[in-house]
């Protein structure tokens, strides 16, 4: 399940609010002691790799797969075909092979296990693998024969699995779409069958995961409009396509843990129940919206009643990322761990669709693939199944800290030229030792900051007027004083 909220740049010129952005993200990487670099050893082991792939026997070049990807991506993990069976569907999903480039213990691995993930920012990223690997000859990208795990899914007529198997294979990408051409090519009719039969089975699922009481959030992607001196900050209209698209995702996790889950070894992804204290935040930030929750409503369903293309809405789901505090990975092996449950997904679920950008993914495709079979587990994952969850957990609060500076560094430059202005918001905050401190989340722009008064407590969950008096792009700080209750 995707928990990284997405910022894209669009630039218009290359004046002076595209060069603080640029510079902002360069001091947040300094912080936090991140680098896209990778050191001379690194890149010439990847560089050997990319030239002699351990490469599978079993040819299956024959399926017509493609890719769904943001515009400009190449580091692209996942290719997929689906045809029929039957009443059903068989959903074909090739996962990007690491692990025929990568051996454990060598340079890119070791680096790998330093640095856990990929991180984002508008316009830059700091990837998990060098280039050379991750967006040339592991990624699977379009017209190429690449090594991949290749996943075998069936679905009954319902969308509800049956049956899945993983094993190595030969693939090729015929096309490499971003969500806008897929989208576009199933409103006007050109969809190939792939296209048409996901805009049948990505409903099906979502309707399978309601009925389970999960729930996935629709996360925003948000544009930074640089201009000038000027920035802004708006929410990216949100197709119906990503969501099916993030299903199939979905669909081969639950598949992954269903096999481990039964073979008692694994790595899976999990999240414990929501605090009721959040949720009830949640409805503060929902009223600071002017988004009505019924009380009666529970938090799965109101997700569901979102538009993201409604910008309150986007930030809506934004805020409710908040639920997945205390997501993290357990391994285990023999036994099965006390809490093995994702709990906003209501299911097991495992991390196995994205090798190439989160490193738990590798070793976790690596059981299934063992599993399926029939052989031992590799050694080596057996060997770091013990410490990997705290590897991805650090790598995890590495890249939250990533992506709140990076938020933060934006709002500041959006509000800058505000400073002194008053707001309409809502009180969703309030420290428990410090009442006169808190939260507001304001409607327009859509954005939450500290909130201090002079001397009262702070009305939480109450209509107020606040006045803008910080917003420093160098600190990457704003902040809000109380001006009355509305």
């Amino acid at each position: 399940m995707p928990s990284n909220r997405v910022l894209r740049v669009r630039s218009h010129d290359d004046g002076v609010a595209a060069h603080r952005l640029r510079d902002g993200v360069e001091r947040l990487r300094e912080e936090l002691g991140v680098t896209p670099d990778f050191p001379p050893e690194v890149e010439e082991a990847a560089a050997r790799a990319a030239a002699a792939p351990r490469l599978p026997d079993l040819d299956r070049t024959d399926l017509p797969m493609l890719t769904i990807d943001p515009e400009g991506a190449r580091d692209l993990d996942q290719a997929m075909h689906i045809e029929r069976d039957g009443d059903g569907y068989v959903v074909h999903y090739a996962i990007a092979d690491v692990a025929a480039f990568v051996t454990a213990g060598d340079p890119v691995d070791l680096e790998a296990n330093r640095r856990g993930e990929t991180l984002y920012a508008p316009d830059s990223k700091v990837p998990l693998h060098p280039p050379v690997l991750s967006e040339d000859a592991a990624s699977l990208l379009a017209g190429q024969v690449r090594p991949a795990l290749l996943w075998t899914i069936r679905l009954d007529a319902e969308g509800e699995g049956t049956d899945v198997t993983v094993e190595r294979a030969l693939v090729r990408s015929t096309a490499q779409l971003t969500y806008e051409q897929a989208q576009a090519a199933l409103d006007d009719g050109s969809a190939p069958e792939t296209l048409r039969l996901l805009a049948e089975v990505g409903p099906l699922r979502l309707l399978r995961e309601a009925a389970r009481g999960g729930v996935s959030l629709p996360l925003p992607e948000q544009e930074v409009d640089v201009e000038g001196e000027h920035w802004r900050l708006t929410f990216r209209e949100r197709l119906p396509m990503e969501d099916w698209n993030a299903q199939i995702s979905l669909l081969t996790g639950y598949g992954a843990a269903d096999l481990m889950v039964y073979a008692r070894v694994g790595l899976l992804r999990t999240l414990p129940p929501a605090d009721p204290r959040d949720v009830q935040r949640l409805h503060r930030t929902a009223r600071a919206l002017g988004i009505e929750w019924p009380a009666e409503m529970l938090y799965p369903d109101f997700i569901r009643t979102l538009d993201p293309r409604v910008p309150a809405h986007a930030a809506m789901v934004d805020a409710s990322t908040r639920l997945l505090r205390g997501s993290g990975y357990v391994g285990f092996d023999g036994e099965l761990p006390e809490q093995p449950l994702h709990a906003a997904l209501a299911a097991e679920y495992a991390h196995v669709t994205a090798p190439l950008r989160r490193l738990g993914d590798r070793y976790a495709g690596e059981i299934c693939l063992a599993l399926c079979a029939g052989t031992e587990v590799p050694g080596w994952v057996l060997e770091a199944l013990p410490g990997l969850p705290e590897t991805l957990r650090e790598s995890a609060r590495r890249a939250g800290a990533y992506e709140r500076g990076v938020l933060d560094l934006v709002e500041a430059g959006v509000l800058e030229d505000r400073v002194g202005e008053e707001f309409a918001g809502v009180v969703v905050d309030v420290d428990e030792k410090e009442p006169t401190r808190g939260s507001v989340v304001v409607q327009s722009p859509a954005v939450e900051g500290r909130l201090t008064s002079d001397g009262a407590e702070l009305p939480l969950g109450t209509d107020v007027r606040v006045r803008l008096v910080v917003a420093d792009v160098q600190a990457r700080k704003v902040a809000f004083e109380l001006v009355a209750e509305a």
